[in-house]
């Protein structure tokens, strides 16, 4: 069985995966790329960057995989292109070859599993020792905003501890190294970088997307089941909304990022 999935699939947290395009979430990847390198996007939900990959390394295969039937579909449904294709799939047992891609590519996966080291070592598998694992996560515990507004930090500790309520560690910037290492993989490098949220375009869309997920995404229901009552959640919806209509207002999220190889058997 795959790991439960903190946020679900409801319609505010496909809006915040569909904002996600290669340059803005896979820029430490974007050197490695050229035509014919194939891909695999291990966790490609609604197959944005999958796409994006895809028009950088063309004619060469790329494949997105995601545990969510639905969301395959819809990804399928979405982005068509002559070496794009989608299917639903295990990360912990991938259905490809040993070296079956010459990239192996998972954005904002490993927080959410309960075995992130078993999971790079089965990414390592399909790329091989000639081929390149790439990952990025956020850390959650490093977000940083501004209005200080007391809604916000209810809403980060509750964040926290649903998350890890479910599955995961929403802290897991910090440990790819260290999972990487775990697991085996070789010629690790690690790196950084940030989302910003500050301008009132971007305010809007994320504030306005937290508002929702509060109350009625999968989260909601995760995070009443750990004792979050209803006017907690209101509470921090309106909190959202209120740094949405900030004129100063400012969000960060730093995002650890690892690139290495398979390791040689």
């Amino acid at each position: 069985m795959p790991d439960a999935y903190t946020h679900g699939h409801h319609e505010s947290v496909l809006r915040s995966h569909r904002w996600r395009t290669a340059e803005n979430s896979a820029a430490y990847l974007l050197p490695h790329l050229g035509p014919g390198i194939s891909v695999l996007d291990v966790g490609s939900g609604p197959g944005t960057i999958t796409a994006d990959l895809a028009a950088r390394v063309a004619p060469a295969r790329v494949v997105g995989t995601d545990a969510s039937a639905g969301v395959v579909a819809q990804a399928a449904a979405d982005h068509a292109a002559p070496n794009l294709s989608f299917e639903v799939g295990d990360a912990y047992a991938l259905p490809f070859d040993d070296g079956g891609f010459d990239v192996v590519h998972a954005h904002q996966v490993l927080q959410h599993v309960d075995r992130p080291v078993d999971m790079l070592r089965e990414l390592g598998r399909v790329a091989g020792p000639d081929g390149v694992v790439a990952a990025r996560d956020v850390d959650y515990e490093g977000v940083i905003w501004y209005p200080l507004i007391p809604a916000l930090d209810e809403w980060l500790a509750l964040y926290l501890a649903t998350h890890r309520s479910v599955a995961g560690e929403p802290a897991a910037g910090r440990r790819l190294k260290a999972w990487a290492q775990e697991a085996g993989l070789a010629d690790i490098r690690a790196t950084a970088s940030l989302w910003l949220f500050e301008d009132e375009a971007d305010r809007a869309w994320w504030g306005g997307m937290w508002a929702d997920r509060v109350l009625q995404s999968a989260f909601a229901d995760s995070a009443r089941a750990t004792g979050a009552d209803d006017a907690l959640l209101q509470r921090i919806s309106d909190g959202w909304r209120e740094w949405a209509a900030a004129d100063d207002g400012w969000l960060l999220m730093p995002h650890g990022e690892i690139l290495a190889r398979g390791p040689r058997r």
